[in-house]
């Protein structure tokens, strides 16, 4: 086999250099169909790489649809990848929220790829099920990293190396770890929360203290906890977290802050029954846009889903690798 004079040198990883090189040959047609490769060792003989790097080459290449490998007689040649993209989107669980950021990746998509969704359900296990039976059969692999509280970073870190760096985008959350050679579309949630306070210092300040209400079962990121306390001890406010409302009489001056609508309902139904007006005497914060929040007049923080989507299908599209935090903003109304 004779690769084409392709310089390498702006790839750091001698594993992509062999994969951009290989892939660049089958894609422009000097490798055709079923041609015999290399054997590892002789690749490795004769291009100088060493030869567990050709060997994890040839299997990032398998995984990508490239080649295949026939036991016992070596590596062939798929052909050319298909013109649309095969994308697999794995969702954390279904939401309202997550049908806007799908419906935005398709859009933006169109009819340059083919998208399967499915759902993991907040549990590692089932997401390395789902890999397992789908490894070689997309070219990309979006997933949204929310996992129960109780998974271990080791475990869900140990699922997403799985895949190549080249073939996964992670969304909504932001996973240092992987490596800044990977595509991502993330909030920050910890600094998300404790910005947009800081935009409303001066709303805020009738209020004493805020309280969270936090249900444990809901496996938000914790993240928006630390980024409430750092706000409330920069400015000496009182700070509570709460798992419900259940045993909760809403007080005047606290500020509530509700990730769950359930609990949105019930804040509002039980501050009329205290006489407590939403924006005068109790402060009001609720988790993600609806039109019924608008209508309601009831103040929120949310991440822009659209924005997500479409910009995920871009890095896609153009095969951009990098991160980009998604915008996060307050709707500020009357019940601050």
């Amino acid at each position: 086999m004779k690769l084409l004079s392709i310089n390498v040198s702006h790839i750091p990883s001698k594993i992509k250099q062999i994969v951009y090189a290989v892939s660049l040959n089958i894609d422009n047609g000097t490798l055709t169909p079923h041609t015999k490769l290399p054997s590892i060792n002789d690749f490795s003989a004769n291009w100088q790489y060493g030869r567990d790097t050709v060997e994890k080459a040839y299997r990032e290449l398998i995984a990508e649809g490239y080649i295949y490998a026939v036991p016992a007689k070596g590596y062939y040649v798929v052909g050319k990848k298909d013109k649309k993209l095969k994308v697999l989107l794995i969702f954390n669980k279904l939401s309202s929220y997550k049908k806007i950021i799908y419906y935005s990746f398709l859009e933006t998509l169109k009819d340059k790829a083919v998208v399967d969704l499915q759902i993991h359900h907040y549990d590692v296990r089932r997401l390395e099920e789902i890999l397992e039976a789908n490894t070689g059969k997309y070219h990309y692999y979006a997933i949204m990293p929310h996992f129960f509280h109780k998974t271990s970073k080791k475990a869900y870190l140990k699922v997403l190396k799985s895949i190549p760096t080249s073939q996964l985008l992670i969304l909504d959350k932001q996973v240092p770890e992987l490596g800044k050679y990977q595509m991502s579309v993330y909030q920050d949630f910890k600094e998300d929360i404790r910005e947009v306070l800081e935009s409303s210092v001066k709303l805020l300040k009738k209020y004493n203290r805020l309280t969270i209400v936090f249900p444990m079962q809901s496996n938000h990121p914790r993240d928006i906890i630390d980024g409430c306390t750092e706000f409330c001890k920069h400015h000496g406010k009182q700070f509570d977290v709460l798992s419900s409302l259940d045993k909760e009489t809403p007080k005047a001056g606290t500020v509530y802050i509700v990730t769950a609508e359930s609990d949105l309902a019930q804040l509002i139904k039980q501050s009329r029954e205290a006489g407590l007006q939403p924006g005068k005497q109790v402060g009001i914060i609720s988790f993600n846009e609806t039109v019924l929040k608008e209508l309601l007049e009831i103040t929120v923080v949310t991440t822009d889903f659209e924005a997500m989507g479409h910009t995920a299908a871009n890095l896609l599209l153009h095969k951009e690798v990098k991160q980009v935090k998604n915008p996060f903003r307050m709707i500020v109304r009357k019940s601050l």
